[in-house]
């Protein structure tokens, strides 16, 4: 009989220290999904009809491994499909590895997603104390809590009506408060924030600032690279199921933009992990670099703009710019026809349609020459960052005066997306970047 291997005592000691130093330890987890073509497939390999097999192998984590200290705050961020959910899942015991484990140390507390925990029958009250009994917490305990979630919640009377009757943000108010408040040793958030309105995430955020003073751990996964930089210790950056780095979070925020344009170097996949063709990784490459699939263009097409992206101060392409740095928004435009004074326009908007600052090369008094067919421009906008954090869509055009007649060549509207990455914003939609001071006054003694 094979004897089992017993640590010695400067191992266990070793082990005991870990505990203390790290809330949570994933250890070379991997998970692996079974996926079919059809419905029926799935049903036939079940049922051991057929010795063809009809599934591939989709690693969503490819062997991860992750510490996290107690009382950092942690930051997660990676493309859609790189194991960010998946990872956070695991951590809280939502999902079982398919090898690999996730040791956790103290309490944990975790809004993945809108309606986990929650009986969409039962009233918001009814849900809190569901939540909280769930959590482990008696009756009293939640009693006493309650007034505090209530007053975090702030949804009013509406938390005794049926939760299935809440709008998103109502319903994410009352979903963060119990998590929030429940005294936990771990936070985990997975994009939650993103549905409340700017003034309950500021709460929320303050809720994290407590949390951190308190020695408290955080986790969480967003798209929101502005909270990431701000908010965060320590950031772990995930892609296609890998772990492609750690460390502050401007450096994996770098990383991550690089990531998007492909300028990465990923570590190598297992076989079966990469299931799509080379032409559909060039369109998943072109949705993720922030070109809008869908754009709407018009005009004579005398001009063409064939090509366009962003570059930082670096000269890397990128879609996500550090506020306060400078960067380049490239157009490449090929004329067909005589035009006599081209002028090349960008614009800005925010997410909800207004325009927030534009310029062109008119205004701007670069290139007043006229253009022959054949001749190929490329055209650079160049200056600093100064729009507050959030998401924007540059739109460019060509455009021009034939004689009197205002003429449009070539217009793309809401081309690129682009994230603007800071950790401070100021009031409105662009920093004044005052310089403020506070002296002692002089008072006369007379």
């Amino acid at each position: 009989m094979e004897e089992k291997q017993t640590e010695n005592p400067e191992q266990l000691q070793i082990r005991e220290q870990e505990k203390e130093t790290y809330a949570i330890d994933v250890k070379d987890v991997v998970k692996i999904y079974k996926l079919y073509d059809k419905p029926k497939d799935r049903i036939r390999e079940a049922f051991g009809f057929g010795k063809k097999q009809t599934h591939k192998l989709h690693y969503a984590l490819n062997g991860v491994s992750l510490k996290i200290r107690r009382g950092e705050t942690v930051g997660i961020i990676g493309t859609n499909g790189s194991g960010k959910s998946t990872i956070l899942k695991i951590i809280t015991g939502v999902l079982n590895p398919t090898s690999g484990e996730a040791v956790v140390q103290g309490r944990i507390s975790a809004l993945l997603e809108l309606g986990a925990g929650f009986n969409m029958e039962y009233n918001g009250i009814e849900n809190v104390y569901l939540n909280g009994t769930m959590m482990g917490f008696s009756e009293k305990e939640i009693d006493r809590k309650l007034p505090e979630i209530l007053e975090f919640a702030d949804i009013g009377d509406y938390v005794y009506q049926p939760v299935k009757t809440y709008s998103s943000g109502m319903f994410v108010r009352l979903a963060f408060a119990v998590a929030i408040n429940i005294e936990p040793e771990i936070l985990i958030v997975d994009e939650a924030l993103s549905v409340g309105d700017v003034f309950f995430q500021a709460k929320c955020y303050h809720k994290f600032e407590e949390f951190k003073k308190l020695g408290k751990t955080i986790v969480f996964v967003s798209h929101d690279l502005s909270s990431i930089s701000k908010y965060c210790d320590r950031v772990f950056l995930l892609n296609k199921g890998n772990l492609l780095g750690e460390g502050s979070p401007k450096e994996m925020i770098d990383a991550y933009k690089r990531v998007l344009v492909g300028q990465y170097e990923v570590p190598d996949h297992k076989e079966g992990q990469n299931l799509l063709g080379d032409e559909e990784l060039q369109a998943a490459a072109g949705k993720a670099s922030g070109i809008n699939p869908e754009v709407l263009e018009y005009g004579t097409k005398q001009a063409l703009i064939e090509e366009y992206y962003i570059t930082d101060d670096r000269g890397v392409r990128t879609t996500a710019v550090i506020k306060g740095s400078a960067f380049t928004v490239h157009m490449r435009v090929r004329f067909t026809d005589h035009v006599p004074a081209p002028i090349f326009a960008l614009s800005f908007k925010n997410v909800i349609g207004t325009e927030i600052t534009g310029t062109n090369s008119m205004i701007e008094k670069a290139f007043l020459d006229s253009a022959e067919p054949g001749q190929v421009k490329n055209v650079t906008f160049t200056q600093r960052m100064t729009l507050q954090g959030g998401e924007y869509l540059i739109s460019l055009g060509v455009t021009g005066y034939n004689g009197d007649t205002f003429e449009v060549y070539h217009r793309l509207y809401d081309t690129i997306n682009i994230t603007v990455v800071s950790d401070k914003n100021t009031v409105g939609y662009y920093d004044m970047e005052s310089v403020v001071e506070v002296k002692d006054a002089q008072v006369s003694t007379e």
